[in-house]
């Protein structure tokens, strides 16, 4: 191998060590799905978004508490933790592309997946999290952009998300039809 070749190598495999991975790759769900395959599903209240680091301080967690205003699925208490991967200490920030994010006060519809007898995640990175914006008497639950390149289960292939925008109403009628229930 000749000089130019070790100082070609060498600057492309500097090159490829600086550029950050940042595309999370994942399935994409409907609506029916998430509601099946959450332990939990609750309409609430962020109260604190709060990031620490983990046992073993190699990695930053963030815990968010939600207030239950409703339980749609499961017997979740009065409220929830919920605990993903990522957050920011002091100068060091971790992130993980695809996950929802919260703030404070915000209201939410989340579905979510039992990692405790008290602690949960968001199924499905971002796809599990549905904002609750209030425009006059209209409540409309918007699910929460992802990052993720979302692939359709059955080809694999490229896909929109197949969540959409509905008023809070339609979006628990459709999660209680889903789960087999009567809507009131």
């Amino acid at each position: 191998m000749s000089i130019r070749q070790v100082v070609r190598t060498l600057l492309l495999a500097v090159l490829l060590v600086g550029v950050p991975a940042t595309a999370t790759t994942q399935l994409r769900v409907d609506l029916s799905g998430l509601a099946v395959g959450a332990d939990t599903v609750v309409h609430g209240v962020v109260r604190r978004v709060e990031s620490r680091w983990s046992g073993d301080k190699m990695r930053i967690l963030t815990d968010v508490e939600i207030q239950v205003t409703e339980s749609l699925k499961g017997q979740p208490g009065s409220t929830v933790l919920v605990t993903q991967p990522g957050g920011r200490m002091g100068d060091i920030g971790q992130v993980v592309h695809g996950l929802a994010s919260f703030t404070p006060g915000e209201e939410v519809v989340v579905f979510l997946q039992k990692r405790g007898p008290r602690a949960f995640r968001v199924s499905d990175m971002a796809q599990g999290k549905f904002q609750v914006k209030r425009e006059g008497k209209t409540a409309l639950a918007v699910p929460e952009p992802t990052e993720s390149q979302l692939l359709d289960p059955v080809t694999r292939k490229p896909a929109a998300s197949a969540l959409q925008s509905m008023t809070l109403v339609e979006l628990k009628a459709a999660i209680r039809e889903a789960l087999g229930e009567q809507t009131p």
